[in-house]
């Protein structure tokens, strides 16, 4: 039997949950089995930011993990995925997995993700960052991992937030190769050159 295409959702503290629940529900009608794994700080953050129940987000995932459930199957390398993303990921996630500390479920699936040498994206929702910020994300960047934090596409011309979270996942999605409709792409949906203006005639 051939391996279904498997994606590890992780989602933590850090503020944004909008983005990973938008993320799970562009993958939901896809062939893809999402695997998602929340922080408690995760699902302290849905209630202050959304008005999502846990539950509901919990069914846009093939599979739910609890946290502290380390012996689920994501948490080994023979369980063969494309990868992991981790958004939000907060400060203390990338911190632990610089470390090597797993403590948790999400931790620990993002590890192993980085020694079978697959595709980690950590969206990372921080700013300002200090010194010890950008030496953990260093190590985690030499260690294999994608940083990539929810900047918004400007040129894109956004009328809205949801326009701007919508980008930002179809470009999260773009690193694992699973195409969408939610990118507007340079070059291609947007032109590259302005257009001419010209002088008028009196």
């Amino acid at each position: 039997m051939a391996t279904p295409r498997r994606l590890v959702v992780g989602m933590s503290g850090a503020s944004g949950a909008v983005l990973g629940i938008r993320l799970l529900e562009v993958l939901k009608p896809q062939d893809i089995e999402t695997h998602l794994i929340m922080t408690k700080s995760a699902i302290t953050t849905l209630a202050h930011e959304t008005n999502w129940p846990l539950k509901k987000v919990r069914a846009l995932a093939s599979v739910w993990h609890s946290v502290d459930d380390i012996g689920a199957a994501v948490a080994s390398g023979s369980f063969k995925t494309l990868g992991m993303v981790v958004v939000p990921c907060s400060i203390r996630s990338l911190s632990e997995l610089a470390a090597g500390i797993t403590a948790n479920l999400l931790t620990r699936a993002a590890d192993v993700a980085l020694k079978e040498r697959r595709r980690v994206v950590l969206v990372l929702r921080e700013t300002p960052l200090h010194v010890g910020h950008l030496q953990n994300m260093l190590r985690v960047a030499e260690m294999g991992a994608v940083i990539a934090p929810p900047v918004p596409s400007f040129y894109t011309r956004p009328s809205s937030a949801d326009d701007i979270v919508r980008h930002t996942v179809g470009r999260i999605l773009d690193l694992f190769d699973i195409e969408t409709d939610l990118v507007r792409r340079w070059g291609e949906d947007i032109p590259t050159k302005l257009p001419v203006k010209r002088k008028p005639k009196f």
